[in-house]
């Protein structure tokens, strides 16, 4: 039996526990690490040749503790070495072993780039969240967000990353990628993910974010015309698109064509907003509000793993209900 240390003995004696804790709790049950390891580990080192690599297990919670807390190679480093929560989550005792270092995180992330197995993860996720009955996929929200790319041209190269590019968002410039989502229209749960460049039009991407067995979209005015499009045209899907403001505002609020049309855009938007909810988690709760990598590949990678998360989160309390009905 593996006796613990000083610190690990005084931390296990507090009395409250700390959001931290609770969240990385929760994450352990709710996680499908059997089908997400699956994926992995045929790609991972076996350690024939050379110094044995670290435990799979390991380096993919060392991985997704850096995606939670928004860190780099070495913040995530420091950051284990820091916090006891963390260290439990990943299970390292400082007395016998060190964390994983910067460049050891930095080969792992470049083999799920490498790979693809970023999407393979975020499918086998979603395949688990399906088979519990918590994606229905009748219908799809479609949306995308900016992601801020550095627009500082002082490196070596002299200019900034060629594979992003600026927009134009009302009276404001971006300069980045965005990342279009396909979210289910019951459960709210992402099941589609699309890097591209900010200049690009959400509504050139929409055939990407539908997974085709959609009967009905939402979207907002951004995707008027869709059903126009060549790769949509003949597609037999009920397009919920909105209302442009400006033809709104030409009805007047005081007649009953203005009002019907007002009180059908707000239970449109009610649906919409559904696809908000992913973004929250993965900019405010995640902290991911500026890519972090060059080049769209390495940071489409990267969005996958951080929506796959944000299903987990959004889909919490329903699996965590279902482990309990399980157990009991």
């Amino acid at each position: 039996m593996k006796q613990i240390s000083f610190s690990e003995a005084e931390f296990a004696g507090k009395k409250r526990v700390t959001r931290r804790e609770r969240f990385l709790a929760e994450m352990e049950r709710v996680i499908p690490w059997q089908e997400v390891l699956a994926v992995i580990e045929s790609h991972y080192p076996k350690g024939k040749r050379g110094r044995p690599p670290i435990g799979l297990e390991r380096m993919l919670r060392v991985y997704l503790v850096q995606h939670w807390y928004s860190l780099s190679d070495e913040g995530v480093e420091d950051a284990i070495t820091d916090s006891q929560a963390l260290r439990g989550f990943v299970g390292i005792d400082l007395s016998r072993e060190s964390a994983p270092d910067a460049t050891t995180l930095l080969q792992f992330r470049h083999l799920l780039e490498e790979k693809e197995l970023t999407k393979a993860v975020f499918a086998a996720i979603n395949a688990q969240l399906t088979a519990q009955g918590l994606m229905m996929r009748e219908g799809t929200i479609a949306d995308a967000t900016i992601l801020a790319a550095p627009p500082s041209v002082k490196n070596e190269a002299k200019s900034r990353d060629p594979e992003m590019h600026q927009t134009k968002k009302g009276n404001q410039w971006h300069f980045g990628m965005k990342a279009h989502i396909g979210v289910d229209a019951e459960s709210g749960l992402v099941h589609t993910v699309v890097g591209t460049a900010a200049n690009v039009a959400d509504v050139a991407q929409t055939a990407e974010v539908l997974h085709g067995e959609e009967k009905t979209v939402y979207l907002d005015a951004g995707y008027t015309g869709v059903e126009k499009r060549e790769d949509l045209k003949d597609r037999e899907i009920d397009w919920q698109v909105a209302t442009k403001r400006s033809k709104l505002k030409a009805i007047p609020k005081e007649s009953q064509l203005g009002t019907l049309l007002r009180r059908l855009e707000s239970v449109k938007a009610s649906i919409r907003s559904k696809v908000e909810h992913p973004f929250h988690i993965v900019k405010n709760l995640f902290g991911h509000r500026k890519v972090r990598y060059k080049g769209l590949p390495k940071n489409t990678a990267q969005l996958h793993i951080l929506f796959a998360l944000a299903n987990l989160v959004i889909a919490k309390q329903r699996l965590l209900a279902l482990h309990n009905q399980g157990a009991s």
